[in-house]
């Protein structure tokens, strides 16, 4: 009998370190969720909700950190390069892991390739607006107007390659109007000249735009998603009167390439768990952030797919980092 439980108690202390199944014991320290741009944005706030509930219900502190510059990559590079451990995570979007590869000429990571996908978080509601004192009142009236005075039209955009650029590029190519492109250091100046109106148009994440809106100081036309946004289901999408137009702005966190699978499934399933909270919902959604429920193989299977389709049209339509 004795010698049975000592084999016992060998057998579970083998199984216990073997790879895959030590995920038990996962989290032994602080986790860092990295976030590659300035804080203050709709993805640093989202990333401090999930620290704040991921720190209470997991027993161990997960901080925020911010490493932003060249349109997310130095904050990105850091993940991709940290060891595939589960303390290492990253905030990344659809920029990042999608547009970046082709807008650079050279890059530090492969956006698919060198992370390892845990959840997509959410859908940010990209919307299309206007100086309220151009003379038009919807997609239609706008494209007409835009077609009639051309090149008297400036978009703005948060820097060349930005979701700003691509929503407007991709919005002449669909309609055939010319239009001046303004680059901008952020997307806060770029708002900010859209009210002023020195610049009349800007795709911009509702988060950036929607403040304005309510108060008078832009015009809401369209969102840009496939369909309409549950967040503001009175305004029609871009799509509606320019078929086939679409371009979604996502949210995810992803680990470096290499994770343990057991620990990816925890992690997914705690986010998950965080993003259903009711205060989190209506937190996200005030800011124009709808949240999501994916598995890791969902998040996946929507990574390839914007990947091959967004590089193909950044290819497509000429667009740089640095043009």
């Amino acid at each position: 009998m004795n010698s049975l439980r000592r084999f016992l108690r060998a057998a579970t202390v083998a199984l216990a370190v073997l790879p895959g199944l030590s995920m038990a014991a996962y989290p032994e320290k602080t986790i860092s969720l990295i976030v590659p741009w300035a804080a203050g944005g709709s993805t640093d706030i989202l990333a401090r909700l999930l620290a704040q509930h991921m720190t209470q219900s997991l027993g161990q502190s997960v901080i925020v950190e911010n490493r932003s510059g060249a349109s997310g990559n130095i904050g990105s590079a850091y993940v991709a390069r940290s060891k595939p451990d589960g303390y290492t995570l990253l905030v990344g979007s659809m920029s990042t892991h999608t547009m970046n590869q082709a807008l650079y000429a050279t890059m530090p990571f492969d956006g698919v390739k060198d992370f390892t996908p845990i959840a997509e978080l959410a859908l940010v509601t990209n919307t299309m607006v206007i100086n309220p004192q151009l003379p038009v009142n919807n997609v239609a009236e706008f494209i007409a107007y835009a077609k009639a005075h051309p090149n008297q039209i400036a978009f703005a955009s948060a820097g060349a390659g930005s979701t700003n650029h691509l929503s407007a590029a991709l919005f002449q190519k669909a309609t055939g109007v010319e239009m001046v492109h303004v680059p901008y250091r952020g997307g806060a100046p770029a708002v900010l000249d859209t009210v002023a109106g020195r610049t009349q148009l800007l795709f911009s994440a509702g988060t950036q735009t929607l403040p304005h809106v309510n108060s008078g100081k832009l015009k809401l036309l369209a969102v840009t998603e496939d369909k309409r946004s549950p967040l503001l289901p009175n305004v029609p999408t871009v799509a509606e009167t320019v078929p086939g137009y679409e371009l979604a702005v996502w949210y995810g966190a992803f680990g470096p390439a290499g994770m343990d699978p057991a620990i990816v499934q925890k992690l997914n399933q705690e986010i998950n768990r965080i993003l259903a909270l009711p205060e989190v919902k209506k937190q996200m959604g005030d800011i124009g952030v709808q949240v999501l429920q994916t598995t890791p193989a969902e998040f996946q299977q929507t990574l390839q797919r914007d990947a091959d389709k967004y590089g193909k049209l950044v290819r497509e339509l000429g667009i740089k980092a640095d043009d």
